[in-house]
């Protein structure tokens, strides 16, 4: 039957169409359908002979409905067929809140939550009979260990690290003065320290990868003097070594040379028109040890700036290696930033993004239990970044261990973003993460940063509410036992009897009596690799089989 349909198609329906397409063509006043139907019937031949698409050779014209469908579906989808609460990977929800924070508009709710509050992932904030009267506003953490001459109040709110490049010139224009308006900071990513992240003056934490991105010789190797020009710039208060992203741990990244341009070679310090390489690991450090030694380096060229880490948290050893390294050396990083594996990028391979890092919850009670294990918590700061868009978010993290949060898409959305998903494409409808200056040309700065400024108020203001509410004026009082979480449709457990966290020195004290004391043995500060084979190990412990 199909090859009937496909045999009619061809030898009935469009030489019909191109004989009616010529004789209409010459037809006074109908000129524009018989050509229109002319070139109808022309694809359908070229349809037929083409080899490449099988099912536009075996359905000329009519199989290109089915690319028409598939280009439409993400926004059909998007608009009519999600409901509020489970689009990805953003719901609409979380974006109308976003939208509407950032333009000033009603962000309350009627008629109570839409949420089912007996499914597995529901938590809630434990609140007090007596709230606090005046929560604290504006809360901020100040971050400098001992070590630190120049130590910096960062919002517990912030800019997580988008590139420019990644981000259009425009976008960087717009956060980095929402930045300055709302008092928080901007993180530069890796691709450098842009004229446009230095346009309006806002907080800037520099992010260096392994590229080296602003501070590399023509090797691509870290170049100390260019490093310490870019990072005593005033507006630069931190410096952030990146080992690794959420979205694409352990993975490389790459500019392709068609994007490489002048301006962003000039930036980067690359050669124009090349291959951009970001490696995968960092050439200036391999061990624990090495890495403290380059960030008390960092800090002394910065003239004394917080120098801090990022990274996805990967195999468990690794985190009690860079803690046991701190212990031994006495070096101190003055804050870990914590990216969990459901944090965006522009662009990440399908399977790094889906399967590969801890998810940040884990990961953030994993690096916490580290450093309070270690009895380091009290100088080296925390900070979470994945995910997060509301007062909840923060307090949950909050509440977890963090001193602060970032975030990156939400940003992005208060800026134009509209979850397109065309970031690695670089067609961005809204102009927020293309170089097409047609495109970059809706998005005005002068609009868009204050609306990110306002989104950050506003979402400091909800969690103001929150701490109020539990009784606190400052979120670092909230703790894991205020957040309540489901473990079943008819129990809930405190967080603290969900994930352990461990008392002040424990990993000191009495390492063996924790649930980390095979990754605390594994731990070594000159190596990020085990000590110890931790497989072969639990495989000669393990309990041999009961024979039948």
């Amino acid at each position: 039957m199909i090859d009937g349909l496909r045999d009619l198609l061809w030898r009935t329906i469009i030489p019909v169409l191109a004989a009616l397409g010529a004789a209409l063509a010459w037809g006074r006043g109908w000129g524009w359908l018989g050509g229109g139907l002319t070139l109808v019937a022309a694809l359908g031949i070229h349809d037929y002979f083409q080899r490449q698409w099988v099912i536009i050779r075996n359905f000329p014209v009519a199989g290109r409905i089915r690319w028409l469908a598939y280009r439409l579906r993400p926004y059909l989808y998007a608009y009519i067929v999600e409901d509020d609460l489970h689009g990805t990977p953003y719901p609409y929800q979380a974006r109308n809140l976003i939208h509407a924070r950032a333009r000033g508009e009603v962000d309350t709710h009627p008629f109570g939550t839409e949420r089912d509050l007996e499914e597995p992932t529901y938590h809630w904030v434990s609140h007090s009979i007596t709230p606090a009267a005046e929560p604290e506003a504006h809360p901020r953490v100040e971050v400098g260990s001992r070590q630190c001459g120049r130590p910096y109040s960062a919002s517990v709110l912030n800019i997580s690290a988008m590139s420019f490049g990644a981000l259009s010139a425009n976008a960087v224009r717009a956060l980095n003065l929402g930045a300055k308006l709302g008092g928080f900071y901007h993180d530069t990513g890796e691709g450098g320290i842009s004229p446009y992240h230095l346009e309006h003056g806002g907080d800037l934490v520099w992010e260096l990868g392994s590229g080296y991105f602003g501070a590399r010789d023509r090797q691509g190797r870290f170049d100390p003097a260019r490093f310490a020009e870019e990072a005593c710039r005033p507006e630069v208060k931190m410096v952030e070594i990146k080992l690794s992203q959420g979205a694409k741990p352990g993975h490389g990244g790459l500019l392709p040379a068609a994007k490489v341009t002048e301006e962003i070679a000039r930036i980067r310090g690359v050669e124009p028109h090349r291959d951009c390489l970001s490696p995968r690991g960092h050439s200036a450090f391999s061990t624990p040890v090495e890495m403290l030694e380059f960030a008390a380096r960092l800090r002394e060229l910065s003239g004394g700036k917080p120098v801090g880490i990022k990274l996805c948290v990967g195999q468990p050893h690794e985190p009690f290696a860079i803690v046991k390294a701190m212990r031994e050396t006495g070096i101190l990083l003055d804050y870990i930033v914590v990216d969990g594996a459901e944090g965006g990028t522009g662009a990440a391979p399908l399977e790094l993004s889906d399967w590969v890092g801890m998810p940040l919850i884990e990961g953030l009670v994993l690096m916490r239990n580290a450093l309070v294990g270690a009895d380091l918590k009290a100088e080296v700061r925390l900070a979470a970044s994945g995910k997060v868009y509301s007062g909840m978010g923060l307090a949950r993290n909050l509440a977890m261990g963090a001193d602060w949060c970032n975030a990156a898409r939400a940003f992005m959305m208060s800026v134009g973003c509209i979850q397109a998903m065309r970031c690695h494409l670089g067609t961005c409808p809204t102009g927020v993460t293309t170089q097409m200056p047609g495109r970059q040309r809706g998005l005005v700065p002068e609009v868009q940063g204050p609306r990110a400024a306002r989104f950050h108020r506003k979402t400091l203001e909800a969690l103001a509410e929150i701490v109020a509410a539990a009784g606190f004026t400052h979120p670092r009082d909230l703790q894991p036992h205020h957040i309540m979480h489901r473990t079943g449709p008819e129990k809930a457990a405190p967080l603290d009897r969900i994930h352990c966290f461990l008392p002040r020195g424990a990993l000191l004290e009495a390492p063996e009596e924790t649930e980390y004391a095979d990754w605390w043995r594994a731990a070594r500060a000159d190596s990020f690799r085990p000590a110890i084979d931790l497989a072969r190990e639990r495989a000669m412990t393990r309990p041999a089989p009961r024979g039948r």
